[in-house]
């Protein structure tokens, strides 16, 4: 049998992580981030042990780069959906709606993401994460962004800090009042698309 080229080592790889970042999210969202273990999470995935520590320093940032994972294709999927468009103010609009809809679909999932990224660690510098910075920074220049740089870590003050007020535990604010805020913030329409657990808007009375 003749030796797998690297761009086959290289897709074996990309799938092994892959697998860990989704049953992390899966552990977690079943158990909770300390009921969940690396063990538990190699288990899921039904890959070696070793391979956790080889691709994850720890707990912490594997389980950050899930989420930024979780967050990406979220979103990816929210801009990309049928009807596609190309208004940024309507691309704008559904990536809002579509992080405030995952901090209601997977709550438990995004509160251990709040709480770690308090931590002194902070953000972890992984490729999931900078996929996620780099579809909502151009989704900002679609926006009609003049000033990027300024822009885009507005937005996403704007949305963690919707996220947590959210998730705040005995003082949640209603998801419709952070929608309304925001999209007045940014002067969005807020027929353009749906809210999270809601009906579409009807545009233009229709």
């Amino acid at each position: 049998m003749s030796p797998r080229s690297p761009s086959v080592n290289e897709e074996l790889r990309r799938r092994s992580r892959e697998r860990l970042l989704q049953a992390t999210v899966e552990l977690v969202e079943e158990r909770g981030f300390d009921g969940t273990t690396l063990a538990d999470i190699a288990d899921r995935a039904g890959a070696a042990r070793g391979l956790v520590s080889y691709y994850f320093p720890g707990k912490r940032p594997m389980f950050q780069s899930a989420v930024h994972r979780l967050m990406h294709r979220t979103l990816e999927a929210a801009l990309e959906r049928e009807p596609r468009t190309d208004d940024g103010r309507e691309l704008l609009a559904r990536a809002i709606d579509a992080v405030l809809g995952l901090t209601v679909d997977h709550p438990v999932v995004m509160r251990a993401h709040m709480a770690g990224i308090l931590q002194a660690e902070g953000f972890v510098q992984c490729p999931e994460q900078q996929r996620l910075a780099e579809l909502l920074r151009e989704t900002m220049v679609r926006y009609g962004s003049t000033d990027v740089d300024s822009d885009y870590p507005l937005l996403r003050a704007l949305m963690m800090g919707a996220v947590f007020a959210i998730l705040l535990p005995g003082a949640a604010m209603p998801l419709a009042s952070l929608r309304d805020e925001l999209f007045h913030r940014f002067g969005l329409d807020p027929a353009y698309t749906v809210p999270p657990g809601g009906e579409p808007a009807r545009r233009n009375g229709r």
